[in-house]
This record gives structure tokens, sequence and C-alpha cells, in this order.
């Protein structure tokens, strides 16, 4: 996770550092599932040109981030009715395609929220690692309890806990415990730490053939978004529940909390390995100390307490916290999750030294 000489992770990337979601403006970054007035894709107010309301329509918040893009993919694959929640429609509308139906709003904006639950049957809820992240998703919660949605997905953390040492764990495992009592049903997706936080490291593979990180020996059962999104989309789909009868898995996903992960525990080294198959050239994992990590990130333009959590999380990673490989993906979908192998060598390109020509 580097873009420099001792970069761990750049700021750069359109997610949180968990990967589900969309950066947070807290940080002077930009939010995809949010943003300003409630408005349509022209400005005029209300949500997109393809309208809303319906039986059976699933809303996407985090619809452009890692995660939530590739719910929105899943979903549409599936044939389902599917709103994306986002703050910017141009960008959505290059991540999502033309065809993709939008609500244009900003967590902080309740009408908008709203605006973009109104007729819906599910709600996949994702947002920025942002201190105002437990109140946007509490009162997103209130607003589809109120609106007659009828399940809830939260797409949350692998090491979620209230009073975590991670505030970003902290505030999902905040999360957690208010959607517990809602009064509708709901289901948790704890997701792992994802192959695509290693995106960040592009620059520096590319161009020195180096992958930093104060991960050690660390074994994480990372997980493909594209898992995660399948995942969620099973879920959500599922019978009786946003979804059409015989779409989605069994029914029976009420209450359920379900840990999402890659096949095996994997380290930084075998990531290294991973890269240097997928780019034909070696690539080398240098492992970093924390206040290194933290002075990389920093000196790159990261905001300190951002640095701080991402330094944090790692050292937990390295005690263990990411290790446990869950069998939910396939139980869920059917399939196999993807490898790191298969990760590396679908975005190879992206650490390929010319790649790293054409970012000068």
């Amino acid at each position: 996770m580097d873009g420099g000489e001792e970069q761990v992770m750049n700021s750069g990337e359109e997610r949180d550092v968990n990967g589900e979601g969309e950066r947070g403006v807290h940080y002077g970054e930009e939010r995809d599932m949010d943003g300003g007035e409630e408005r349509d894709v022209n400005g005029r107010g209300g949500t997109s040109r393809e309208g809303r309301g319906g039986a059976g329509m699933i809303v996407v918040t985090g619809a452009t981030g890692n995660a939530g893009s590739q719910v929105v993919r899943a979903l549409a694959a599936r044939g389902e009715r599917v709103r994306a929640f986002v703050r910017d429609p141009g960008r959505a509308r290059q991540v999502l395609g033309e065809d993709a139906e939008l609500a244009v709003g900003d967590f902080a904006d309740a009408a908008s929220v709203r605006a973009a639950l109104e007729g819906a049957d599910a709600l996949l809820l994702s947002c920025a690692d942002d201190p105002r992240r437990v109140g946007w998703e509490t009162a997103a919660i209130d607003a589809a309890v109120a609106a007659g949605v009828r399940r809830i997905v939260k797409l949350s953390a692998a090491a979620a806990e209230p009073g975590s040492p991670v505030a970003f764990w902290d505030w999902h495992g905040q999360v957690e415990q208010y959607l517990r009592s809602c009064g509708t049903d709901w289901v948790i997706l704890r997701a792992s730490w994802y192959m695509s936080n290693v995106l960040a490291a592009a620059s520096a593979v590319a161009a020195e053939g180096r992958l930093y990180a104060p991960a050690g020996q660390a074994r994480i059962a990372m997980i493909d978004p594209r898992d995660v999104g399948a995942a969620a989309a099973a879920v959500l789909c599922s019978p009786g529940h946003g979804g059409s009868p015989g779409h989605g898995a069994s029914a029976g996903h009420e209450g359920q909390t379900y840990l999402l992960t890659g096949p095996r525990a994997i380290t930084y080294d075998e990531v290294a390995a991973g890269l240097s198959a997928a780019t034909r050239r070696t690539v080398e994992f240098v492992d970093i100390p924390g206040d290194a990590a933290y002075q990389a990130m920093t000196g790159d333009g990261m905001p300190g307490f951002v640095a701080e959590q991402i330094v944090a999380m790692f050292a937990r990673l390295r005690q263990g916290v990411g290790a446990q490989v869950s069998p939910a993906v396939e139980t869920l979908t059917g399939s196999t999750p993807r490898d790191f192998a298969c990760f590396a060598t679908d975005h190879a390109r992206l650490f390929a030294p010319a790649a790293a020509a054409a970012r000068r």
C-alpha cells in the first residue's frame, strides 16, 4: 500500500480504508454517495430521469465505491431494480453506466435520503470512513424504517466492534448495534480487508518494484470487492425481500451477520509474489515500521488522523484479527471467492512500469 518511496496508502483512491465506501469530505476528499441538495441529474430536484418507486426496488448507497459499484452491477446482472444513491451524477454515469437509475443526494441532507428511499423494498447501507458516519448511517436506518423498507443490509468491516481502538471499526460497531434494534429485518456483511486496498500501492510497485506496508507477516483473508458485491446482491434479492423469488440465495438471512473473506489468509509477501507473477517482473514486499508509514502517508498529504488509523489497523492485522477464513461467500453465491492471483492478473496493467510512466 504505497504510492511513493515509503508511502503505505495514498489519498487518491475513491474508497474508505476498508474499501467498501467512498472518501469522506471531512478529510478534504470527495464523497461519491452524497453531496449537496436534493436534485436530479440535471440539478432540478428529485431523483434521476429514470424515475423512482415501485415494488422490489433496491437502493444502494456508496454506489460508486469499490464495493458499492460491484453491488449495483451484481444486482443489475440479476435483472433487479436498483437505484444508486450518489453525490456526483456525472461520475456515477462513468462508473455505473448510462442506464443506472440515480438518486442524487447527501447523507447530511435528510430530504434527499428520504427521496432516495421512496418505494424501496431493500437498502444496502454503506458510506465513508468519516467521523459523521454513525450519525449518517443511523439516520438513514431511521429513514428506511419510516419509508417501509423491509430489509436493511449493512456493509461493515470484519473487526467491527463498539469501543474498538480503531475508530473506523468502532463506528461500524456502533452502527451495527443500532441496526440490530431498528425494528425491521437486517443483515450485516462484515467484509475482510479488500484486495483493492493494494491498488494504493500501484505507483510504487510500477516505479520501483516494491510494495511498502507495516504488515509484517500478518495473515489476512483479503477479499475481492467483486465477491462482496455478489454476496450482497444475493442477500438483498433473496426471496421475499427486494427481489424476485428464486433469484437469490435461500431465505433466512434476517438477523444474520456474515463474515466475507477470500479463499485463504495470505501475507504481504504472498501479495508481492502474486503481483510478480501477474506483471512478469519482480515485486518485493518491504515491511516498514508504523512510525515510518505514518510519516510517509502524512508527507504525501494524508490527514494525520486517517494515517494514524491505518497504522492502528495494520497493528491489529499483525495480531491476527484479519486471519479468519469464512465460507460465507460461497454459501451465499454458490461460487468460490476469487484469490489474489486472479485480482492481480485482472489489475496487472496498473502495476506495470508503463503505468508509472503514464502517471508522470
